[in-house]
């Protein structure tokens, strides 16, 4: 018979005086990822290596604190390399609708924008000035005067020759115009009635060749006007010219080693010397809005990493298609809406330029074109900002589209693990950006080494978040529920999130004890808090069944009939139920029939299970002649769906209990799949279930003879709870460990399984003799068209008959 398994091997305890302090507070902060050093290696392959697409994805089950644990491993690994260029926008004066990008050493972007700024505010005020000295005022009249002398006296020779001929000049609205004189006056109305048409018509033909004459003039005036306004348009250049290439000499000086900045330099003064007229005083000698500085020579700073220390890391949790690649802002003016370079405002690519970028896969893929756009960025390395609605063709506004600026960045995702298969499968562009995978495993070795990194864990949170420390015991309990988190004694779980809120509970609870640090009291209540405002639902189902109304037997014994074990999901919280499951036999040629399945209540996993119990009936009973069997297995009061292969050994038990007629104890729930060998396999919830099915035995009462059977391959996975370990110590509650179906039934029934024999068949009495005896009855029983068998009596009464 198999020996139940003791209260010590049913929970790995964690030794308070092992632990070596008195609290947290005594260990060195935490440094690096903890437990992880499959991730880790990919992390550091994939940051380090440099050529393109490799980038990395982070997979790994939510709440095992990814994000935060590889944003401090990049910040490390980021302080200790050189802080990435400044970037600039300015105005491209060549091609207006296309700003220049200027790229800058890291902090010299500030500076730049500040000299220039002080620069366009230099000319504008100095430049005024200079057209307001003496010395400019002097040469400028100078040329003025010379072209109004030249034009005044083609003026008046013009004048002169028209007075001779009977002609006036006048200046009027319409320009200048001839007019018919008398003794030196323009003629009147009158007088030019009354005199004869002969000598009207001699004047109109005067008039004529002298409009003649004073086209040409007027044509030398304009020419010399265009000649005198070309000369101070010279003057003006020579003078700002002058005064520009000096004051701009200084800055060239100073950024020499940035050939773009040189080149743009240039481009000002041209500029400014193409509008000088923008730099002059208003005619009225106020100062205007157009007569401020524009926005023309000003500089957009566009990342500015003056205050960055080694490269950029950055995270973005809203990573919509403007917060990744920046926008052209819009204002309105007058009513017409309107931008320049100056309103580009930068994206997360551009601030992780030269530096590592954070992101949520699911994120991403949920914005509209953020993916796109991360993808197109990545193959082409450069960031283009544009608005969407004008890429996707919704608007048509004119608009500006900014120089592309060069990507250098490290691309971290982060996401489940099912998100990296689905990609790989089916987006063609992710394998080849995304060449490196960093999975995060759920749990890591309980030694040393890992005990000592998840309490420093501890104390780092406790100190980030200004948190009670943990004494001795506490942390003990802590391990140990990590250990539970992982299901295996020898693991410690790895999802640091619901680590973090049972200590920040179990603050919470110090604090309203007024207790100095978290004790071991502590941590429990926090535990047994969490359960409480979760399980309304299982305190439910237990009081429907100590009220008879879910039928559970926890004792006595029953042919056919076992209460198997499921785990129920609700939400964060799991919890174990019994169920009754039932078995009808006879004869016939259908084998084993699921009634969940026939009702299209049984999942594919539990159809298969079903079907693995005929293919061990058959090798078990069938390999000598055919088998001979209809049953009917189901769950009792099951009103839901039923999946998954852990009831499979359970049902197997009651098929054999009800063949063989044994029945089988009640008080032992069992749990565990069977392979078609009679292997019982391990399943998953293993603590759940056993302590789903103590609490109905402990709320029905504890008689001594209850407990949980379960897989061999499942005794590592328990730790349960210490109420549990204390009934099993004092022998209130039993938990078995089996490896066969042989093992197994014997424990329910109390009886011998049997081998088969060398002359193929089952010793007497044991279950699987009685099993095959049942099956030959159903054979023969069939062979007669259903009729039972009638049994051989032995008595005198039949021998006597027998010989007559």
């Amino acid at each position: 018979m198999v020996k139940e398994l003791s209260y010590k091997q049913i929970r790995k305890c964690a030794d308070p005086e092992s632990l070596n302090f008195d609290t947290t507070e005594h260990l060195t902060p935490l440094d690096g990822i903890i437990g992880q050093p499959r991730a880790v290696s990919s992390l550091r392959f994939g940051l380090g290596i440099q050529e393109v697409g490799f980038n990395v994805f982070v997979s790994g089950p939510r709440g095992m604190g990814k994000m935060t644990a590889v944003k401090s491993f990049l910040e490390e690994l980021a302080k200790n390399k050189p802080t990435p260029s400044d970037w600039c926008y300015v105005n491209d004066f060549n091609d207006g609708g296309q700003p220049k990008a200027l790229r800058l050493p890291a902090g010299r972007g500030k500076e730049f924008q500040q000299d220039v700024k002080k620069f366009v505010e230099f000319i504008y005020r100095e430049i005024r000035k200079l057209f307001e000295t003496d010395e400019y005022n002097t040469k400028h009249d100078q040329v003025v005067s010379v072209m109004q002398n030249k034009r005044d006296q083609l003026m008046r020779e013009f004048n002169q020759g028209a007075i001779a001929e009977g002609f006036t000049l006048q200046t009027t609205q319409m320009g200048v115009v001839l007019l018919p004189s008398k003794e030196g006056h323009a003629m009147s109305e009158e007088e030019w009635t009354s005199i004869s048409q002969l000598e009207q018509d001699k004047l109109i033909e005067k008039r004529k060749a002298l409009e003649e004459k004073l086209k040409v003039v007027l044509k030398e005036v304009r020419l010399m006007e265009r000649t005198a306004q070309q000369a101070v348009m010279e003057l003006d250049k020579q003078a700002v010219r002058f005064f520009v290439s000096g004051a701009l000499e200084d800055l060239k000086e100073k950024y020499k080693n940035l050939s773009d900045a040189a080149g743009w330099f240039d481009d000002i003064q041209n500029d400014v010397l193409e509008n000088i007229e923008s730099f002059k005083q208003s005619s009225d000698g106020k100062e205007k809005e157009e007569d401020v500085p524009s926005n023309t020579y000003q500089v957009n700073l566009f990342v500015d990493n003056s205050k960055q220390e080694g490269v950029p890391v950055v995270l973005e949790i809203n990573p919509t298609y403007h917060n990744l690649f920046g926008r052209i802002e819009k204002d309105v003016y007058q009513g017409t809406m309107f931008t320049d370079f100056t309103m580009i405002k930068p994206g997360a690519l551009h601030r992780a330029n030269g530096g590592y970028i954070v992101l949520q896969i699911e994120d991403v893929l949920k914005h509209f074109m953020s993916w796109d756009g991360l993808k197109r960025a990545l193959r082409s390395r450069a960031i283009q900002i544009e608005d969407v609605g004008e890429s996707m063709g919704m608007t048509s506004t004119k608009t500006i589209r900014p120089q592309p600026i060069p990507l250098d960045v490290k691309v971290i995702l982060i996401g489940r693990s099912m998100m990296y298969y689905f990609l790989h499968e089916q987006d063609d562009d992710f394998p080849e950006l995304f060449k490196v995978k960093a999975d995060f495993d759920t749990s890591m070795d309980r030694d040393d080494k890992n005990t000592h990194d998840f309490l420093t864990f501890i104390s780092t949170l406790c100190n980030k978040e200004n948190l009670k420390h943990l004494n001795g015991p506490a942390a003990a309990k802590l391990i140990e529920f990590a250990s539970r988190l992982a299901d295996d004694q020898e693991k410690l779980s790895t999802h640091f999130a619901a680590m973090a809120d049972v200590i920040r509970e179990a603050h919470y609870w110090a604090v309203e004890d007024q207790a100095a640090q978290i004790r071991e009291i502590h941590i429990q209540k926090a535990l047994d808090e969490k359960v409480y405002r979760s399980n309304l639902i299982q305190k439910r189902i237990q009081e429907l069944i100590t009220q008879k109304v879910f039928l559970i037997d926890t004792d006595a014994a029953v042919i056919g009939q076992i209460n198997g074990l499921a785990v129920i999901r609700m939400g964060s919280y799991e919890f174990g139920r019994p169920s009754r499951i039932t078995a009808s036999v006879g004869p016939g040629t259908e084998g084993i029939i699921d009634i969940e399945r026939q009702v299209k209540l049984g999942g594919p996993i539990h159809s298969k299970g079903v079907l693995i119990l005929n293919g061990f009936m058959s090798g078990t009973f069938g390999s000598y002649k055919p088998l001979t069997l209809s049953c009917r297995l189901v769950f009792e009061q099951s009103y839901e769906g039923v999946d998954g292969d852990s009831a499979s050994s359970t049902e197997l038990y009651t098929i054999l209990s009800a063949l063989a007629q044994v029945p089988l104890k009640q008080g032992i729930a069992v749990t565990g799949s069977v392979n078609q060998k009679g292997e019982i396999q391990a399943i998953g919830g293993v603590n759940e279930k056993i302590e789903g099915y103590y609490e109905i035995c402990s709320a029905m009462g504890l008689t001594g003879k209850q407990g949980v059977m379960i897989p061999r391959s499942n005794v590592q996975n328990l730790m349960l709870r210490e109420d549990i370990v204390e009934a099993v110590k004092k022998g209130k509650f039993h938990i078995w460990a089996v490896a066969t179906i042989q093992e197994g039934i014997e424990i329910l029934t109390g009886k011998p399984a049997g081998e088969r024999m060398k002359n193929g068949t089952f010793p007497r009495k044991t279950i699987f003799h009685l099993v095959e005896k049942r099956l030959d009855d159903f054979a023969s029983q069939l062979k007669k068209g259903g009729k039972p068998v009638a049994k051989k009596r032995h008595s005198k009464n039949n021998k006597s008959r027998a010989q007559k």
